[in-house]
């Protein structure tokens, strides 16, 4: 009866990594961050209520934040890449051919690092547009533009300085993101970061943030394990890169009509039907849908 009720149990255990971001940032709100919502974000310590599938709706009186310039995008939490996907992104071939499409459209690689829930944390959607692709680093003759929230952008110099409380996580992501995927950090950014990583140990929070990102993606971040230590020049473990891409993500081959932008599965009639040279390769539907796809009508 045991040994049944285990058979029934074990299809419930599997768990495979996000496949893209749109399903990474679904995940990140019913694995991750469900409970989060009234412990604040992470650049302004705003609490949010959530809505839809994976977005929320920012207190902002809570939290003292005053609108710089999109209010819109002030009042709703997004979900921020602590390493931008252009600075990954440019790493890959693909980005060269075409930028971010092109590399979601043909780079099982790239897809797997935009998913990576280990670099996504939810934040105020204003602050994430002012972040942009900026570096991080220390402002100290620059002001907070916006309010209460201790955050500080130089647009100038396209620079952010994060709050004190979120410094450590940044520091040990980049060192993640660096070590799995083999990126190149600069020296100036390295001592940063590891001025922050001393500075801002681990906290409770991002220990527990790490075990519940490892039960779905299958690793935790070894640099907030003590697993590994970052160094000057550091030797990249390229883990990511030589892991296989996710099976579930193998077997998941959307076929997209770069002339009509429609796509269609395997079991569709167009699948194998429009010619090599027309034929763009997406890892799921959701990517191709970000990329600006629509389904086949005759794709059930």
């Amino acid at each position: 009866m045991f040994i049944h009720l285990l058979c029934l149990l074990a299809p419930a255990l599997v768990v495979a990594a996000p496949l893209d971001f749109s399903q990474a940032k679904t995940e990140a709100r019913q694995y991750i961050y469900y409970d989060r919502h009234t412990q604040g974000d992470a650049y302004c310590g705003c609490n949010w209520i959530w809505t839809g599938r994976s977005g929320g709706r920012v207190d902002l009186a809570g939290c003292g934040y005053q609108v710089r310039a999109q209010a819109n995008r002030a009042q709703r939490i997004e979900w921020e890449h602590i390493v931008p996907a252009s600075d990954f992104g440019r790493q890959r071939q693909c980005w060269q051919q075409g930028g971010r499409a092109q590399c979601t459209a043909s780079d099982p690689v790239f897809s797997v690092m935009e998913a990576d829930l280990h670099n996504l944390t939810p934040v105020v959607g204003e602050v994430n547009a002012d972040r942009s692709n900026y570096g991080f680093g220390m402002l100290p003759g620059t002001t907070a533009q916006h309010g209460a929230c201790d955050v500080r952008v130089d647009f100038t110099r396209r620079t952010v300085q994060p709050r004190a409380a979120f410094r450590g996580q940044i520091a040990r992501t980049y060192f993640y993101m660096a070590d799995r995927y083999d990126l190149r950090l600069s020296g100036a950014q390295q001592r940063l970061f590891m001025a922050w990583d001393r500075q801002y140990p681990v906290s409770d929070w991002e220990r527990e943030r790490d075990r519940r990102i490892a039960a779905r993606m299958g690793h935790g971040n070894p640099f907030v394990s003590g697993a590994r230590q970052w160094s000057l020049n550091h030797r990249n473990s390229r883990d990511g890169l030589v892991s296989a891409v996710p099976a579930q993500a193998a077997s998941t081959v959307v076929h997209g009509n770069r002339n009509s932008h429609i796509y269609h599965l395997p079991h569709c009639p167009g699948y194998t039907a429009m010619a090599e040279r027309n034929r763009v390769s997406f890892s799921s539907p959701a990517s191709a849908e970000a990329a600006g796809y629509r389904r086949a009508r005759n794709c059930p």
